[in-house]
């Protein structure tokens, strides 16, 4: 089993990247490929980059660093779900992304980026290059402009056909970067 994270980048109050993400973690529970667990930054709660020494050299003091670098560390495949905050990702994600380095290694990241009539693109452009220094290997999965038109009465996301051809796409190609990168990994 592929151990796949999906991750919420946004913990702004009122935010509406959760029920994009359950909608993800839903899709993916139904593939044999994957383990998956959903990850809400929010819940995660790190402080600003609190460590005295840089990450690469992996001499972790706090905790929260510890069990972060632990969770990453043993995970094979990514799923960044990120709006756009001003023509960027948001803090709490680049926060995250920043406290480790090894642990990100040759595994493979899609973003699920969601916004307004630019879908959060920009966000997505971003991260590829935060991503890329980190020797991950990112596509964009799934971009989804004014998605607020597809949230339903209990606030929950209301895919449509085509969102769901795409992510079936997203998917395989998790798997099929995840199988080349193992080499690389060990």
């Amino acid at each position: 089993m592929i151990q796949l994270k999906i991750i919420i980048a946004s913990t702004r109050p009122g935010r509406k990247g959760p029920a994009i993400a359950n909608w993800v973690f839903d899709l993916a529970k139904k593939h044999n490929t994957f383990e998956t667990e959903l990850i809400d930054l929010a819940l995660v709660n790190l402080p600003f980059m609190d460590e005295p020494e840089h990450p690469s050299l992996q001499r972790y003091t706090q905790q929260h660093t510890k069990d972060w670098s632990e969770k990453i560390n043993g995970t094979d495949a990514f799923i960044f779900v990120t709006p756009e905050y001003n023509y960027g990702m948001p803090a709490p994600l680049k926060n995250a992304i920043d406290y480790l380095v090894k642990e990100w290694a040759y595994k493979p990241v899609a973003f699920v980026s969601y916004g307004g009539i630019a879908g959060g693109t920009r966000s997505a452009q971003q991260l590829k290059q935060v991503v890329q220094m980190l020797r991950m290997f990112a596509f964009d999965g799934l971009i989804l402009p004014n998605f607020v038109k597809q949230l339903n009465e209990d606030g929950g996301f209301a895919a449509t056909e085509a969102n769901e051809r795409a992510a079936g796409v997203m998917f395989a190609e998790l798997a099929k970067l995840h199988e080349a990168l193992k080499a690389l990994r060990s």
